[in-house]
This record gives C-alpha cells, structure tokens and sequence, in this order.
C-alpha cells in the first residue's frame, strides 16, 4: 500500500484564513410595497390638493408597518413635491423604509442602509470572498457597494464561493 494513499483528505478551503461576506446577510426580509400617487389624481392627471389632504388625514397608515416603501408615480402628470413629503410623514412612522423611487430604489436603499453599518475594520487585512449566488435578489449595486468599502481595509476580494473564486481587487505589496 503506497503511503500517499493513508493520508487523510484535508479541505483545503475550510482550513484557509478566507472570510466569506454573504450579502444575502444584509438582505431587508421585510415586504416591499410600490405606492403609486397615480392612484390619487383625478383623471391620471390632476392632484386635486383638498381631495388629497382629505385622503392623507383619514387613510389608515397602519397598513404599512414594517413594510418597505417605494412612492412613485407611474403616469405622466405634474405632482407638487409637497405630495410625496405628505405621503412620507404619514408613512414613515410605521415603515421600515420609505423612499422616493421605484422597487430597484427601494432595494438599494435598503441595502445601503444596512451595508452603512458594517465594521470594515474587523475586515483589515482579511482576504475576503463575497458570495455570489443565492435565494434572494440581491442588485449589483450591492456588490459594488461592499467593494467600494472593504477595498480600503483588506488585502485582497475576491467574488464567488470559496472553492472557486474570481479576483477582484489584492492590496499592492508595498501598501501593507
């Protein structure tokens, strides 16, 4: 029996210093919901400002707690800035999230508000890989974001799974 066959299979990958940042980590669980002022307008077109301010008064604002909330208007009409900052003081109080903007906003916001919370400098040094597929939707911003601010800290990023890895970014030998 040949010696090299006795030796034990060592994961390689498991006993490596890589850290792995999963962005589907930071991902907001929360439901996200468009609210459409179109819905408000008078013939698609017109906010009528007294029908309006009816409607922000005896609306049950509750319906959006916890909720992420996207305020947009999909038709082409002229909406007073006013409408959308009534729209957000009502909501807000019961949000996780509000925001001006469509879904892919909301989404982003979402992930900036949590990626801003990161201690990069538990990072420093670290080679680190940042996962790549998953269950949930997670936007290139996301990606670029975490990038942007591990970039300064670690010694190298690298994207995908431990096991097989693209590289992105190693610190020059001189910066260390």
């Amino acid at each position: 029996m040949d010696e090299k066959n006795n030796d034990a299979i060592v994961n390689r990958v498991s006993s490596s210093d890589l850290i792995t940042l999963d962005l589907e980590d930071f991902y907001h669980k929360g439901e996200r919901v468009l609210y459409d002022i179109k819905n408000n307008l008078f013939q698609d077109l017109i906010l009528k400002e007294k029908d309006f301010r009816d409607f922000i008064k005896n609306n049950d604002w509750s319906l959006y707690k916890d909720k992420n909330v996207a305020i947009i208007c999909s038709v082409d009409a002229i909406i007073p800035t006013w409408a959308f900052m009534l729209l957000a003081v009502k909501i807000e109080p019961f949000a996780n999230q509000v925001i001006f903007g469509d879904l892919s906003d909301l989404e982003q916001a979402l992930f900036q508000q949590a990626l801003s919370k990161i201690d990069i400098y538990k990072y420093k040094d670290a080679k680190v890989v940042i996962k790549g597929c998953g269950n949930y939707p997670v936007p290139a911003f996301a990606y670029v974001e975490l990038t942007r601010l591990l970039r300064p800290v670690v010694s190298s990023i690298m994207y995908g799974e431990p096991c097989s890895t693209v590289p992105i970014y190693k610190k020059p030998k001189g910066n260390l």
